[in-house]
């Protein structure tokens, strides 16, 4: 029996960019598993930036792993990349298989609750390049995830289930943003990969 619940082919966006929902690509039991691994040996940290020129530390928790001691920098904050465990290696390669892609570092977000989520934003960086592909993967609460376009104000959203994959590929970070809302309706927690090409 197939895990994915639609047909991952068809683009989720109307137009400047592609967006690509395979459902769950990995058991519930599975799934749930990865989840417990990931939440007890990633060293999470809280995230932190500089917006407004004013320093932000979040509830949200992050760690970034790479093939090799990559600086990310992003919002005003320089973080390192830490080398691959044997669990991110086991889904990074589960991810390279579906999307037909490769990926050379992962930026992790862990939401205790439905408290905790993501303004708009998009993943645009010189240091991921342009048209960069990113694949999202979701453990723990299903939460809802939002596109709106830059220009247009178009938006888009999708419920992103445990164990889901989501590809965001082609100019969607360029002209498309996307955010998690808060939901004071989620009690519990969430875990989120999303595999990068990170340009050395």
């Amino acid at each position: 029996m197939s895990l994915f619940p639609q047909d991952p082919s068809l683009n989720l966006l109307p137009y400047d960019g592609m967006v690509q929902y395979f459902g769950p690509v990995i058991s519930n039991s599975e799934a749930s598993e990865y989840f417990l691994d990931l939440e007890s040996n990633i060293p999470w940290e809280n995230d932190e930036a500089i917006i407004f020129g004013k320093h932000i530390i979040t509830k949200r928790m992050v760690s970034w792993y790479g093939d090799e001691n990559f600086s990310y920098q992003y919002s005003g904050t320089t973080k390192k990349a830490l080398l691959w465990n044997q669990t991110l290696l086991k889904l990074k390669k589960i991810v390279e298989q579906i999307s037909n892609d490769s990926f050379n570092s992962c930026l992790l977000n862990l939401y205790h609750d439905g408290s905790e989520g993501m303004s708009w934003h998009s993943d645009n960086e010189a240091s991921l390049g342009k048209n960069t592909t990113i694949a999202s993967v979701s453990f723990g609460a299903e939460r809802r995830f939002c596109f709106r376009h830059k220009q247009s104000k178009k938006n888009v959203e999708l419920l992103l289930e445990n164990g889901s994959l989501l590809l965001m590929k082609g100019e969607t970070q360029t002209n498309w943003l996307h955010s998690l809302p808060k939901s004071a309706k989620i009690r519990s927690p969430r875990i989120n990969l999303t595999f990068r090409k990170y340009q050395v």
